[in-house]
């Protein structure tokens, strides 16, 4: 396995679905992730409408940075409506052709010769594991991807891949306004079979939306920030951080200080009463 950052900069808002970077505003923003101790960058083919790999990877060849100081994960599988692809519908296909074609494309696109890490996007009704163990021997026999994981799974769904290719990643939805994956045997899984968790969004909804499990979170926090001398966005990851499964957050900002906050955060070991402070505040009563 691949030997990535415990946290990872999600590349989805770099180009045209959010701040539209120029090559030299990547490039800048490539060293600023860097220089906070983040190496790898997630991508996905779809994001910016399949613009943004295309764009970071011109950004990559000028910047200078040597391929083997970073990892690189993409993702595959969703066929989009939009300009760039003459899909009618919003689709899944992960057809062995399918799978090779748009890992080729990645690979071109982000000027690398191979992917650290391949995802599949999102789960189809109409996945087969030996098409999919087909497409993902032949890569890693030619060394387009070193390793192979999958995005938004099931556990169920994990277990029906697995049984015919080796998964190492499950990169889930996992935060304190989002822990289903602590109930439904996702993160029990993925302990049990030594799968590496990614966390996209794992500061939840808290920034984003203002309801009532937030006003109460934000009370807790308002101690929490104080006894531990951290900003709510540490707490918040270093509420992740503590599950035993040892997740990865894939952060979405390019703010500085945010990204050299979210580091920090690996330096906070939260009290087990305050842990599970913020998931009763959070839940609005308390654990069985």
């Amino acid at each position: 396995m691949s030997n990535y950052s415990r946290i990872i900069a999600g590349c989805m808002s770099w180009g045209k679905w959010g701040k539209q970077f120029s090559t030299q505003e990547m490039i800048a923003q490539m060293y600023l992730t860097l220089e906070a101790g983040i190496t790898t960058f997630d991508h996905a083919d779809i994001y910016g409408d399949y613009t943004t790999e295309q764009q970071f990877g011109t950004a990559f060849f000028e910047s200078g940075i040597e391929r083997e100081s970073i990892q690189l994960i993409s993702k595959c599988g969703i066929q989009n409506e939009g300009e760039t692809r003459n899909n009618k519908i919003k689709h899944y296909n992960y057809s062995k052709e399918y799978i090779i074609w748009s890992v080729e494309k990645s690979i071109k696109d982000l000027k690398t010769d191979y992917l650290d890490l391949l995802l599949l996007h999102r789960p189809s009704p109409l996945m087969h594991p030996d098409e999919i163990a087909a497409a993902i021997s032949e890569l890693k026999e030619q060394g387009k991807i070193l390793d192979f994981g999958v995005s938004n799974f099931t556990p169920s769904q994990v277990n029906l891949i697995n049984s015919k290719t080796p998964i190492s990643v499950n990169q889930i939805e996992f935060s304190l306004s989002q822990h289903t994956a602590m109930h439904n045997g996702t993160l029990d899984q993925i302990l049990q079979q030594e799968i590496l968790p990614m966390s996209w969004s794992p500061l939840g909804t808290y920034f984003k939306e203002q309801n009532e499990a937030n006003t109460r979170i934000k009370k807790v926090l308002d101690n929490l920030t104080k006894k531990y001398n951290a900003t709510e966005d540490q707490v918040l990851l270093a509420w992740i951080l503590k599950h035993p499964s040892k997740v990865s957050p894939v952060i979405g900002t390019t703010n500085k200080t945010r990204i050299e906050n979210a580091v920090k955060a690996l330096k906070i070991d939260l009290e087990l009463e305050d842990w599970f402070t913020m998931l009763v505040e959070y839940q609005g009563h308390k654990i069985p």
